[in-house]
């Protein structure tokens, strides 16, 4: 990549031996390790080989073909290339991996494209913090930096990382004392009032673990909080144990310990200022919200707030008095007892910041089908990063490149997809999934009438723990089908699916917010998934200048054979979409899902003056009309209708409508109760965390307003949430039927 510093650039890779690192299993000798790399090799042409031969039809036989495919060489080399800088949205290092991955997609051939937008990004202008900590104790400022370690390649990129911050924090200058209130959580501050510590005019300093940061800094504006600090106990992101023991990057996974988590706090999708409608192109007539109206709305934090390291909140602890904070509170082995204040540890922080408007950069290439061109099945990843982005998000970008070189290769063997593949490389998504939401809600119409699927990956890669996908319930079985055909890289002898079922349960929703699905499924109707491999846990150097090309090389994926098994059933999944005659959805099992999450609902509920009856109606309808269209797909495949080409052809295409709109039909025009960007009645984030998953979100959110205000009409609005929940299965229901009433 061009522009990028000599002393930035690490050494040329072997194309031979791409990797330095790699799993203890194919540790030792370089003839162990070829024999490991053989192994791998073998697994995969084998399972290939199997699906080859078993293959019914052409469009199977390119998939088996696609599968043996996979290259950890150009997984390994896409990642090198879009890591060589950090490369935050609306800068120019960005704008180069823009360019990388369009000149990327157009090498294979296929017809490429920029979309830009203008929108408002947040970056730092001045940050200072320091500690007073008490009469008789020096005073001290926190230098706010994240250092680098000695041979570290990155060192002279590092100078370009931004410093640590939230992005749309509040500005403004706080000097005030300190109370510690854990992970921020709501029921936090309610322990908090239970002791008599008032927050009100405070510092509040928490942790992260439970939620994310915009719902941390939230929780103690709405305490009465005048800013807030958030860190990273080195009991979750260091490894923990004694001081003088504690080994981190480079020498292990764990964050260091002036490593700092950034994010954003803005609450919600899309740019700020065209909530609801999309944002234009720099220099185009747009209408935007004024930052008066925005600071008004209660989506900007509208207090200060600073990330800091694992370091400097021990420091802050240290300082800290009043009562010991609850076990469940405490630090790890080795750190100072936490006390909950308030004060005598005063905190001086100030925080300006600048909300501007910055260019961003969609990338596309579009495969068009050759049957049902107007029919879209759509891969997406974003590539924007707070610093290097090795895991968080290039992974997942380095995927989707081997996934669209091996679809060039499938091209050039002679096959058409059925229906439309478009690749996405989603610009600022780490601000507020704003490329993502800004081009879904430019093209919501269209995706709306002709989308059958997107299928998302953020990361691809956190380390080991097998396959983790989420979806809506109608992709679980085609998840499973296609990651039986790839073998799992850390155990060869068993697939994908094998290590996949060991989780309970092994597939999870797409409910939380936090990645681009968001504005597919929750604000249009999409069918989605997302799928990553391995554990978030193993993964502490999250949002970190750490976030790098060596940690992933030494510890994410040393072989590059995570990143190669996760493409290949990413795109298995996307050619079955793309090419199967019949959509290979099945809602049967949208139906028992539901079920179980309604039982779930009503548990929360025990005596409660309402009935859920009209949900659980709808539920049974949905489950007659799931089992009749997929009795019809039998029927259609078996050939039993005895229709003439043209009638089948209908036929086919009145099915696949039927499959692709039933998910739409979930969504209400009117959304969520005070949150009507989040249309989808059964699946969005909860109202008091936007990662938690929750399902019907409307029906859990007025529970919990019902039981604190225990009134008539609070009640009322709860058995209101669930008709509206059970209007939405029974359309949906209508749609799998097909039949007018």
């Amino acid at each position: 990549m061009s522009g990028t510093p000599a002393t930035a650039r690490p050494m040329a890779m072997d194309k031979q031996q791409p990797l330095l690192f790699y799993p203890a299993a194919a540790a030792g000798s370089g003839m162990r390790r070829h024999r490991y790399l053989t192994f791998l090799a073998i697994a995969a042409a084998l399972v290939a080989s199997y699906h080859i031969l078993h293959a019914p039809t052409p469009s199977s036989r390119y998939h088996a073909l696609f599968l043996s495919l996979g290259s950890n060489a150009t997984a390994a080399a896409h990642l090198r290339a879009l890591t060589l800088r950090p490369h935050v949205a609306g800068t120019e290092a960005n704008a180069l991996a823009a360019e990388y991955v369009r000149a990327a997609l157009s090498s294979f051939a296929f017809p490429t494209r920029v979309t830009p937008y203008s929108v408002l990004l947040s970056y730092p202008v001045h940050r200072s913090l320091s500690l007073s900590a008490g009469p008789g104790r020096p005073n001290s400022a926190f230098s706010l930096v994240q250092e680098t370690y000695p041979g570290d390649p990155y060192a002279a990129a590092a100078a370009e990382v931004i410093p640590t911050y939230f992005a749309y924090s509040g500005s403004g200058s706080v000097a005030a004392e300190v109370v510690y209130a854990n992970y921020g959580d709501r029921k936090d501050y309610a322990y908090l009032a239970s002791r008599g510590v008032d927050v009100a005019g405070k510092v509040a300093l928490v942790r992260y673990g439970d939620i994310h940061c915009e719902d941390m800094v939230r929780n103690a504006r709405d305490a009465g909080a005048a800013a807030a600090i958030v860190y990273t106990d080195i009991k979750d992101f260091g490894g923990g144990g004694a001081k003088g023991k504690r080994k981190w990057f480079p020498n292990t996974r764990w964050l260091p310990p002036t490593g700092v988590q950034v994010g954003t706090l803005y609450y919600g999708n899309g740019d700020p200022t065209t909530p609801m409608w999309p944002s234009c192109a720099a220099g185009e007539d747009c209408e935007r919200l004024s930052m008066e109206e925005l600071d008004g709305s209660g989506v900007m934090p509208g207090i200060p707030a600073l990330p800091v390291s694992g370091r400097d909140g021990e420091t802050i602890q240290k300082a800290m008095g009043g009562a010991v904070a609850p076990p469940e509170w405490q630090g790890g082995e080795g750190a100072p007892v936490y006390r909950i204040g308030p004060g005598p540890a005063v905190l001086n922080l100030t925080y300006i910041g600048n909300d501007t408007l910055a260019t961003i950069e969609n990338v596309f290439a579009v495969i068009e089908g050759k049957e049902e061109p107007d029919r879209y099945v759509i891969i997406g990843n974003h590539r924007d990063a707070w610093t290097f982005g090795a895991v968080d998000p290039n992974s997942g970008t380095a995927a989707m490149l081997e996934i669209a070189e091996r679809l060039s290769k499938l091209e050039k063997k002679g096959w058409r997809p059925r229906r439309t593949i478009i690749v996405c490389s989603w610009d600022a998504e780490e601000f507020a999934l704003i490329g993502s939401t800004e081009w879904a809600e430019e093209n919501m119409d269209m995706l709306a009438s002709r989308a059958i699927a997107y299928l998302n990956v953020d990361i691809s890669v956190f380390g080991p723990g097998g396959l983790m996908p989420r979806a809506t319930p109608q992709l679980d079985e085609l998840i499973k089908e296609a990651s039986r055909m790839v073998p799992d890289p850390d155990d060869p002898s068993h697939t994908l699916y094998d290590s996949m079922i060991h989780h309970n349960p092994p597939i999870t929703r797409v409910a939380g917010a936090g990645t681009d699905f968001a504005a597919f499924v929750q604000h249009i109707g999409v069918p989605s998934l997302d799928m990553s491999y391995g554990l978030f846990s193993e993964y502490p150097v999250y949002h970190s200048l750490y976030d790098d090309y060596v940690w992933m090389e030494r510890f994410g994926d040393p072989l590059f054979h995570r990143h190669v098994a996760l493409a290949s059933v990413w795109g298995l999944i996307a050619l079955r979409l793309a090419d199967d005659e019949i959509i290979p959805f099945n809602y049967v099992s949208y139906t028992s899902e539901l079920e179980e999450c309604t039982k779930v609902v009503e548990a929360g509920c025990p005596r409660c003056p309402v009935s859920f009856t009209p949900l659980h109606k709808s539920i049974k309808q949905l489950e007659k009309a799931a089992t009749k269209i997929h009795g019809e797909k039998k029927v259609l495949q078996a050939e039993k209708w005895g229709l003439n080409s043209r009638q089948r052809t209908l036929k086919v295409r009145e099915i696949n409508d039927r499959l692709m709109m039933a998910e739409r039909a979930f969504t209400n025009r009117e959304g969520l109760v005070g949150r009507p960007w989040y249309k989808h009645m059964i699946y969005a984030s909860s109202d008091q965390d936007d990662w938690g998953t929750k399902a019907f979100p409307g029906i859990v959110s007025a529970i919990a307003n019902a039981k604190h205000l225990n009134t008539t009409e609070s009640w009322r609005l709860l058995q209101h949430e669930i008709y509206r929940g059970a209007r939405a299965v029974s359309k949906a229901s209508a749609v799998l039927d097909g039949r007018l009433t």
